[in-house]
């Protein structure tokens, strides 16, 4: 699926390579099928609003979301098993599954990280990819629904996804769970942070982006070979809200 690499890319930290290309952006946005008319609308409010800005603001931005805080993260087993030792052995079974799809990554990448998953999605054919998305849509909506409390049009990539993943989440359920959250990216919030032990996942474990060259699976990359990304009850928005919590 073509819009999930573009779905990648502005998800990823913005760049001067991907800001001198809003055009190009926008008329994939607006010439893909497989889009209703209301994520596209949104989508290309997003673009035009972002491509508009100077790109020195839309990273600050960026960082001031993304980099701050758990709540927000783009590391998808955050969300999932927060610091505990699950996380590490859940990167290491996507990452295999990322080998065996014939798929490289550097080193210093974390195989969780949002635009890296949806680059390796966008390679495994529309039903495959549909799938994979389906695994992760508790945590790409409820990211959407804390980007909708902060007003924040980054929201519109996350809904986008959630469609195409055409997973049954109760985002509504979602809103009112999250409406009296308490934001973790406050000064006090991220002083407590600091002062807990940092947890990594071997040495070169850091927060990476999307591969700058890679291998792509073959043809006969098979859905039911696939290692599940989730390890909660998708079925419950409670689960994943108790699970970003542990």
């Amino acid at each position: 699926m073509e819009i999930l690499k573009v779905l990648s890319r502005l998800l990823d930290y913005p760049t001067e390579a991907l800001y001198e290309h809003g055009i190009d952006v926008a008329e994939i946005i607006a010439n893909d099928a497989a889009l209703d008319e209301t994520n596209k609308a949104s989508l290309l409010a997003f673009v035009d609003q972002r491509f508009s800005d100077s790109l020195l603001d839309w990273q600050a931005d960026y960082d001031g979301l993304f980099e701050r805080g758990r709540s927000l993260s783009l590391l998808i087993y955050e969300h999932i098993h927060g610091e505990s030792r699950d996380r590490g052995q859940a990167m290491v079974n996507l990452l295999e599954q990322y080998r065996a799809a014939g798929l490289d990554i550097g080193v210093r990448e974390l195989p969780d990280y949002i635009p890296l998953f949806l680059e390796f999605v966008s390679t495994q054919g529309s039903e495959n990819g549909k799938g994979w998305l389906q695994d992760i849509a508790p945590i790409l909506a409820l990211l959407q629904v804390r980007l909708e409390k902060r007003d924040c049009n980054y929201s519109a990539v996350f809904s986008t996804l959630v469609a195409l993943s055409e997973a049954a989440i109760d985002v509504q359920a979602l809103r009112e769970q999250v409406k009296d959250e308490k934001r973790d990216d406050t000064k006090k919030a991220l002083d407590k942070v600091w002062e807990e032990e940092a947890v990594t996942f071997g040495g070169d474990a850091v927060n990476g982006g999307c591969p700058s060259q890679v291998n792509r699976p073959t043809e006969t990359q098979r859905r039911d070979q696939d290692v599940p990304i989730s390890f909660i009850d998708t079925s419950s928005a409670q689960a994943a809200e108790q699970a970003i919590r542990s």
